[in-house]
């Protein structure tokens, strides 16, 4: 049997002999013409699992993991609630962290051509928290719900999160996940039954009607502060006293509350953010307060802040060491996709002779960056709102001007035109900040081509029990 034997939407059993980067599975099919490999994401060597074929290759399937038919060996029991957003959660944290620094180093070898990255490899750094480690959670709710003794979806009024592979079947969270705030998430419960005794109707996907929405809360690590936005149509908002629904949360949670907000959002999108509604501040105030690395951040509802705070630390720590290591001090230092300056303010903080210019296209993270640089008190610190690439060829004078350069882009890397002219500003280092090491793997084959080599890198751990890693780089000018 030849792959092009197997079809789209066909359901077959494998079982997960190896691990790939971003915490795919890989298994293997014996066939009379040899050996078809298949890809199953979210899956753990030694299980045996149900998978849907998305993709049908030469010699390989692309799938979808229906359901885990067979535990591997390497499990172990956990007190938590199984989700689909933790999927190696029964995984030893040490075999994931050995998983995510083998198969990332192969991945830099593989496609960013960097032949000796075992020996660039300069340390693997941990979360301090492998559970609760998160700072913000957004819950669904919704119309059709996931049956876990039946296996299979059935009406009613659910809150928690997406089942895995769908966009129309909510999970109840019944109890802690593990990843947030545990007695928020035990609440989580109390929260859904008022709901749903109102009368009014979560969300149907498929329809794409009813009101309760989303409920996303974001959370102080520094001193447990909880900031909830309840999401709902405006079809039966006169029915629904939210200043009622403010009491209820506030004698759940006392005065761990900081504030409570209501959006209403009526785009038939699946997103939390309306691109044509309102949110009000209902009780409190709307932001929370974080500190990093001894700076005070207020970070509103919508607000880019790093999901694992104490992880971030380590993170950026890192950075400015590799920064600092070939930097002088007194040194223009350019933050190319800087979102709200967290990394700009520490750099700066921690080099005070030095000149800091952060560029990020969007204009509400470069004002968030404005506000929180003035409220901390740090000087050395300038933004400016635009597209990176365009920002560069509109400012000739940077060119050959900058003493480093500090790339945080997003997941999807830089696009070719705003790396050249990044390379063409001539910096002599490059410390680049990567939440996807595919795409740093890509942007280090162009780097190398351009005259950068990669002195050394770390990885970071933001995100335990999933395939997410991060990585942190630093490239020099080759004279």
């Amino acid at each position: 049997m030849r792959a092009k034997s197997f079809k789209r939407g066909e359901d077959i059993e494998v079982t997960i002999s190896k691990m790939a980067f971003g915490g795919k599975g890989i298994a293997k099919i014996e066939t009379e013409q040899g050996e078809i490999v298949v890809f199953v994401p979210n899956t753990i060597p030694g299980q045996t699992v149900k998978c849907r074929i998305a993709k049908v290759r030469k010699r390989h399937l692309e799938t979808k993991l229906i359901e885990v038919l067979e535990r591997s060996p390497d499990e172990t029991e956990i007190p938590y609630q199984a989700i689909s957003g933790a999927p190696f959660a029964t995984l030893p944290i040490e075999i994931q962290e050995r998983s995510k620094q083998e198969t990332t180093i192969e991945l830099l070898r593989r496609l960013g051509k960097v032949d000796n990255a075992e020996d660039l490899f300069d340390e693997f750094i941990s979360s301090p928290s492998h559970w609760h480690y998160r700072n913000k959670m957004e819950y669904s709710f919704g119309a059709i719900r996931y049956d876990f003794e039946k296996k299979g979806d059935v009406d009613g009024f659910a809150l928690g999160f997406k089942h895995r592979g769908t966009w129309w079947m909510v999970e109840n969270l019944d109890k802690d996940s593990g990843l947030f705030d545990e007695l928020l998430e035990k609440s989580l419960k109390k929260i859904r039954a008022y709901c749903e005794s109102s009368g009014l109707t979560a969300w149907h996907h498929p329809k794409k009607e009813g009101f309760f929405r989303f409920l996303t809360v974001r959370k102080s690590h520094t001193d447990g502060s909880l900031l909830l936005n309840l999401v709902t149509s405006s079809k039966g908002l006169e029915s629904f006293d939210i200043e009622a629904f403010s009491s209820f949360l506030q004698e759940l949670f006392g005065d761990r509350i900081q504030g409570i907000l209501h959006t209403v959002n009526d785009d038939i999108g699946d997103r939390v953010q309306p691109l044509d509604g309102e949110s009000r501040l209902i009780f409190g105030k709307n932001y929370i307060t974080e500190q990093l690395s001894g700076l005070t951040f207020k970070i509103q509802m919508e607000s880019f802040f790093q999901t694992n705070p104490k992880s971030a630390e380590r993170l950026y720590a890192k950075a400015i060491e590799y920064l600092s290591e070939e930097t002088e001090e007194k040194g223009l230092i350019m933050d190319l996709f800087c979102g709200t300056g967290t990394i700009g303010q520490l750099v700066a903080s921690k080099l005070p002779e030095a000149k800091i210019l952060g560029v990020d296209i969007v204009e509400k993270a470069i004002q968030d960056a404005k506000r929180s640089a003035a409220e901390n008190g740090v000087g050395n610190v300038s933004f400016e709102a635009g597209d990176v690439g365009k920002f560069i060829l509109q400012h000739p004078e940077y060119q050959g001007n900058i003493h480093a350069i500090i790339l945080d882009p997003p997941r999807g890397g830089i696009a070719p035109k705003a790396l050249k002219r990044t390379i063409e500003l001539n910096s002599k280092t490059i410390v680049y900040i990567s939440c996807n090491p595919a795409t740093l793997a890509r942007d280090t084959e162009v780097l190398q081509t351009s005259g950068y080599q990669m002195k050394k890198f770390s990885l970071v751990d933001q995100f335990p029990h999933t395939g997410h890693i991060e990585a942190v780089a630093i490239f020099e000018k080759q004279s």
